[in-house]
């Protein structure tokens, strides 16, 4: 199964870029500011052209793949948006339990009910789902009290880009599918940048890097960027029945920082200090057995 090897590693490159961000970052990023600089970047991918057969498909999957680009860029902007007015421990369990069932669900809808899990896939999918939404979970918080609506447009927007990119890469090969995505995400970035959040970011605001920030800056930008293209390869490789696994392996990020936080907090507690409880570290251990229980069923033929 490569689809589930690179969907595992595109993970832990997202929780080493989870780390770094939160390392370096105070707060959390205004979510125009943060979709603006991840399209701009994004675009980068266009170096790759001349290397890896890219060539300019019919008009129809063009406006296609455009569109898909808006769509990376306005589900990330709904995350964000969620994350600045709620707390993350209600958005983040809230999302990863919903977004893998839309996916199942417009999965369906665009095969014509041909692809349908098998009772392998079912017994996989629910500790799946449970132990991403278990691990990042807070304790005595509720999931749907605050923000179920704009977490279920996220997560529907989230679902919608897995969906449609996987229509993408089945008409297109894969590199010229995914630069065009892109440029799609590059040109909705633009938008932004007539907001008053952005415009005061690049042309007011000040920054002040040391070598040793840069670096890291540096290191988790090509994390980042590896950790998009494995996700993509996840999704171009998986069956359309196996989308809603390459999202529900979210949980498998979490592990990856969980694990992380303990060892980086203990090794070096000035960097990253993490507090964890008895029924805090007990509540992961369950969420990660469950994850692990999920993987086992996956595997099996």
């Amino acid at each position: 199964m490569p689809w589930l090897l690179a969907a595992v590693l595109s993970y832990f490159f997202f929780a080493i870029v989870s780390l770094g961000d939160k390392y370096l970052l105070s707060g959390r990023p205004n979510p125009k500011i943060y979709v603006f600089y991840s399209g701009i970047l994004g675009a980068l991918a266009v170096i790759l052209a001349p290397f890896v057969g890219f060539f300019v498909p019919e008009t129809s999957l063009i406006l296609l793949c455009l569109f898909v680009g808006a769509i990376y860029i306005f589900s990330l902007l709904g995350i964000f948006e969620g994350l600045e007015r709620f707390e993350a421990s209600r958005i983040i369990p809230a999302i990863g339990g919903l977004s893998p069932f839309f996916v199942l669900v417009l999965g369906y809808f665009f095969s014509g009910g041909k692809e349908v899990f098998s009772f392998f896939h079912f017994l996989a999918f629910l500790p799946l789902i449970i132990g991403t939404v278990l691990i990042s979970l807070e304790p005595g918080k509720k999931i749907f009290s605050k923000g179920l609506g704009i977490s279920a447009i996220s997560a529907f927007l989230l679902a919608l880009l897995f969906v449609l990119t996987k229509y993408v890469y089945l008409e297109v090969p894969f590199w010229t599918g995914f630069i065009w995505i892109r440029i799609g995400a590059f040109l909705t970035a633009l938008l932004f940048f007539f907001t008053k959040e952005v415009e005061s970011e690049i042309f007011r605001r000040k920054f002040s890097f040391s070598r040793k920030t840069g670096v890291i800056f540096i290191a988790i930008q090509m994390a980042g960027a590896l950790a998009f293209i494995l996700q993509n390869l996840a999704i171009d490789w998986a069956g359309v029945a196996y989308l809603p696994f390459v999202i529900a392996l979210q949980g498998v990020q979490y592990v990856f920082l969980f694990i992380s936080a303990i060892l980086i907090s203990f090794r070096f507690p000035k960097i990253l200090r993490e507090k964890f409880s008895k029924k805090i570290f007990l509540q992961k251990i369950i969420a990660i057995f469950l994850i692990c229980v999920g993987l086992v069923f996956l595997v099996i033929p």
